[in-house]
């Protein structure tokens, strides 16, 4: 079997890096949605600011390319009918 080239090692290294980065990134995304779904349930007052936070997180994980924009476009579409269909129903 022949021996792994320095220049694969250190792309795979790479790969490691850029993976776990990701994933924290998409992570920390998908904890803003859940806090402003919770907190559009209970009615809080802060939901306003906890979407804005998640859309904004959103469009940089775009531009640093963690997700793709259509689906990006998908995440904010979605989260904000939620919000403004709980709005409207609550007098």
């Amino acid at each position: 079997m022949a021996k792994k080239k320095t220049s694969v090692l250190k792309r795979q290294r790479q790969e490691i890096k850029k993976r776990n980065r990701n994933k924290i990134k998409k992570t920390k995304i998908k904890e803003l949605i859940k806090k402003t779904r919770i907190s559009v349930r209970e009615n809080k007052p802060e939901h306003q600011e906890l979407l804005k936070k998640a859309i904004k997180e959103i469009d940089r994980s775009v531009s640093k390319k963690v997700l793709h924009k259509n689906t990006a476009s998908r995440k904010k579409s979605r989260l904000q009918k939620f919000v403004n269909k709980l709005i409207t129903k609550v007098p």
